[in-house]
């Protein structure tokens, strides 16, 4: 299995992984030690990135607003735009100390919103990254093709779509083709086949999650 951070595949359980990003993540959050591991390979001090869909309690925003030049996240519940309410949400979610850790980071590059993926409220070529972690198998076949295409139209020139979502619940090849569509291909190297050591739980009928890294077709 191909080891370096551009090739796009299933994560395996042999790849690195974090058990603590800010926070000690939840044992629930299956995927995500391996995700947000792989996620710091795209990390540069120089970049204005997105965290797309970042959700509430999630520590990626705040992870990369101590390292990256600007960021912005976005999600469609409300209480992104309360830093009270995500506190609490941290705090209820995770844990006290967890809330204390994340209130303890330095977020003034930090500038969050609520959106919709299909309608994303920044101007075109915005960013040098764009994160979407495990969030396309929660949105509907056409919402997908919406989003992917505010991720086509926000991201720059040169820069880079760090993609996860969870399979069977997206159709790898069908999702391929939704990429390819909005005018992506694929950085480096691709690998479809599910190995047999790829990371899998068995909630919800079984999953496993695929990392793809993407940038914009050349015309």
């Amino acid at each position: 299995m191909p080891t370096h951070p551009y090739v796009s595949r299933f994560f395996v359980n042999a790849d690195a992984r974090r058990d603590k990003l800010i926070y000690d993540l939840p044992e629930s959050w299956w995927s995500r030690p391996y995700e947000y591991e792989w996620c710091t390979n795209f990390v540069s001090p120089h970049d204005v990135v997105l965290d797309a869909a970042c959700g509430i309690s999630h520590p990626l925003k705040f992870y990369l607003a101590g390292y990256s030049a600007e960021v912005h996240a976005c999600d469609i519940d409300a209480r992104i735009l309360s830093r009270d309410a995500i506190m609490q949400d941290i705090a209820s979610d995770i844990g006290e100390e967890a809330a204390r850790l994340v209130e303890a980071r330095r977020t003034t590059r930090l500038h969050l919103a609520q959106a919709n993926l299909t309608a994303l409220p920044y101007e075109n070529e915005s960013f040098d990254t764009i994160f979407c972690i495990s969030v396309l198998e929660h949105l509907s076949l056409e919402d997908s093709v919406r989003a992917v295409r505010e991720f086509h139209r926000t991201l720059n020139g040169e820069g880079l779509l760090v993609l996860t979502f969870d399979y069977p619940t997206v159709n790898l090849l069908r999702m391929n083709e939704v990429l390819l569509q909005a005018g992506f291909e694929y950085w480096g190297e691709t690998d479809f086949k599910l190995p047999a050591d790829a990371v899998r739980t068995e909630q919800w009928g079984g999953l496993n999650c695929f990392r793809a890294v993407l940038k914009k077709a050349r015309i």
